[in-house]
């Protein structure tokens, strides 16, 4: 009994130093830039750094939202409607293509689930030519809606793979049986099927709207005019900067980061409460 209560305590003790471990190496990094956006610009490059700053100094924070030095709002806005945009669309779009795939029969519905299981092999980088092709040949060229469109075929095969394997575990008796109650397709799927992935659902919006978000390859080819750059093309125009003032991009980096974060707790918060409510409501 003593010796398997030495191993139970010994595997505790392994788990929590490997948790502490892993929790060190994930956030130093951001520690790291967190502390240096409070550092005065001398300090941030001086030979001997130090963990934590000498002299605070808010200033860099104060500088992001000068439009004059970096016009944080104009690219937030940017951003943030691209992002909405694609993610939403995306989604929406998604629903109706995975309960297609899932619970409707049609020719070359295997074929069609196959191909988005090939999507994963391609990197995006060999959509670029015929997208700017596509985007030029509408007169999109230098607009958000180029983005959008582009965000949307980037998100929406994993979208539909990922929302069908939500929609294949909801039984079809209840299709059934909202069906003798008089429900028609679109109606089930939004009294019945939405409900009860409402998990898969928020994770899907939340997985689109962070590959818009953090999207620079296709925002750097399609976007030429600074009014319409989104937060990645911006911050690598403050990188750019003859001085390099580290603080400055430290700290814009990090606000750059807080829609993503605030994202994840609101979705975990529905993710946590759709799986019970759904159930309830089936």
């Amino acid at each position: 009994m003593a010796n398997t209560r030495r191993k139970k305590i010994g595997k505790k003790i392994a788990f929590y130093v490997s948790l502490i471990a892993l929790l060190f190496v994930s956030l130093f990094p951001f520690f790291i830039m967190l502390m240096t956006s409070f550092k005065t610009s001398k300090e941030a490059v001086a030979t001997n750094p130090t963990m934590l700053p000498k002299e605070w100094t808010f200033q860099h924070y104060v500088d992001i939202f000068n439009p004059d030095i970096f016009p944080y709002l104009t690219y937030f806005k940017n951003s943030l409607t691209v992002a909405l945009t694609a993610a939403s669309l995306a989604v929406l779009i998604g629903i109706f293509g995975a309960y297609a795939l899932s619970k409707l029969k049609f020719i070359g519905r295997v074929t069609i689930n196959a191909s988005f299981y090939t999507v994963y092999m391609f990197s995006g980088i060999l959509l670029v030519v015929p997208l700017f092709k596509i985007i030029s040949g509408l007169g999109l060229y230098d607009t958000r809606t180029s983005l959008i469109i582009t965000m949307i075929v980037q998100t929406l095969p994993t979208a539909i793979f990922m929302l069908k394997s939500y929609f294949d575990t909801i039984p079809e008796d209840l299709e059934e049986a909202a069906m003798i109650d008089g429900l028609n397709r679109i109606q089930i799927i939004f009294y019945i099927i939405i409900p009860l992935a409402i998990s898969g659902i928020v994770s899907v919006f939340v997985y689109s709207f962070m590959v818009a978000w953090n999207d620079y390859l296709f925002a750097s080819i399609f976007l030429s005019d600074s009014e319409n750059f989104t937060l990645p093309i911006g911050l690598n125009s403050l990188f750019s900067t003859p001085d390099y003032i580290w603080g400055r991009m430290m700290a814009a980096s990090l606000v750059t980061a807080i829609p993503v974060v605030f994202m994840y707790s609101i979705s975990e918060h529905f993710i946590k409460g759709g799986a019970t409510d759904g159930g309830v409501k089936g």
